[in-house]
């Protein structure tokens, strides 16, 4: 079938630019149209710079253009972002890292859903992909990543760089680590106010010699709180990966920790969201599958929110044993979990990707009030 390019533009015209009042073609959003027999070709620009813009732009364009002129029609949309800059007035500007390309946060709103878990294999899983990757464990409360990767009797060395001492981060399955943990005895309480918990992490941040990373992947703490805030005044962050389990306990927590990097005065863009402990199936029975904790919550969470849904793990006994002895699962070779864990890793190497490709570098967050977080929108 030839398609024709007034039927394209017809149906582009019932569909609303995100965050805009006016349709696609009246707004001028749509640049151009080119069609050649059974394949078009659209080029929009919108000023909604979020990823979640972008992509339901492109998929309400060829949902559209499937359902209203041809439904085998071959469509490639090309969106551009120009979003209006924004005021520098009160910023306290992070600072970035040399050396360091991209800084992933990995959250969940809850406590116990596997985030330092998820963490861990994620790291190694992109070490094995050729990465250069390192770990910032930022739960100064209750650090776990020296356990993951069995390093916890570890001391970090010192060492000259330019004329200053400088932390050596321990090194292990080819990641870069540092925690609170490493300066702390197994079985002694970090009972630190916020401001000790902050200056605590800038010095891991900024007087360790991290060297040359693709990805610091930094290990959050639960909840939306003080150190939080304090890291995304530190550091400019890449994006955010959130972890939950599928109950809905689980998700009303995830759901506020996607709120939060999305708040306007944080804007921290929402790389996807990642369910843990999906299912749970037996060695014995290898074919069933239980759903414990519910099924596929995290996955329709990402689809009401509209981020990206980075995948599945399953609960298995071995993650488990692996973590505690200091050996991620990610390490294990031709097994089902090496598997998940990188289909997991290439999906938010993609999201990474893209959201460099889309958007301008994150910027840090404002602060309106002595406490440092936003009390009035202003």
């Amino acid at each position: 079938m030839k398609l024709n390019k007034q039927d394209i533009l017809k149906a582009l015209e019932s569909i609303t630019v995100p965050g805009e009042g006016q349709n696609m073609v009246e707004s001028g959003a749509v640049k151009n149209v080119i069609t050649f027999g059974d394949e078009v070709i659209v080029d929009i620009t919108i000023k909604n710079p979020s990823l979640q813009a972008k992509k339901r732009t492109e998929v309400d364009i060829l949902k559209t253009i499937h359902e209203q002129v041809y439904e085998k029609a071959k469509i490639t949309v090309n969106v551009k972002v120009e979003a209006p800059a924004k005021p520098k007035a009160n910023v306290i500007k992070g600072n970035p890292i040399p050396g360091i390309q991209n800084i992933v946060a990995v959250a969940s709103g809850k406590g116990g859903v596997g985030k330092s878990t998820v963490t861990a294999n994620l790291a190694v899983t992109l070490a094995k992909m050729g990465f250069k990757v390192g770990v910032l464990d930022a739960d100064i409360y209750g650090p776990s990543i020296p356990i993951m990767f069995d390093v916890e009797d570890e001391k970090p060395l010192a060492v000259n760089i330019g004329g200053k001492s400088k932390m050596k981060p321990i090194e292990n399955y080819g990641v870069k680590v540092l925690s609170i943990g490493f300066f702390t005895q197994p079985n002694q309480a970090v009972v630190w106010r916020g401001p000790m918990a902050a200056k605590a992490l800038n010095q891991m941040i900024f007087d360790a010699h991290w060297g040359e990373l693709d990805f610091l992947l930094l290990d959050l703490p639960p909840g939306t709180g003080d150190i939080h805030l304090s890291i995304m005044q530190s550091l400019p962050i890449t994006g955010a990966v959130v972890v939950s389990t599928p109950q809905n306990v689980a998700l009303a927590d995830a759901k506020k920790g996607v709120a939060m990097f999305q708040q306007e005065s944080i804007n921290v863009p929402v790389l996807g969201i990642i369910e843990n402990m999906a299912y749970f199936t037996p060695d014995e029975l290898p074919d069933n599958k239980y759903y414990i904790f519910g099924k596929e919550g995290a996955k329709n969470l990402s689809e009401d929110l509209e981020v990206p849904f980075l995948g599945e793990l399953p609960l298995v006994q071995s993650i488990r044993e692996a973590g505690d002895v200091g050996r991620p699962a990610a390490l294990q070779t031709a097994t089902a979990l090496e598997q998940a864990f990188e289909k997991l890793t290439q999906n938010v190497v993609q999201e990474v990707v893209r959201r460099n490709d889309d958007l301008p570098p994150t910027e840090a967050i404002k602060i309106t009030t002595m406490a440092g977080c936003s009390a009035v929108k202003k």
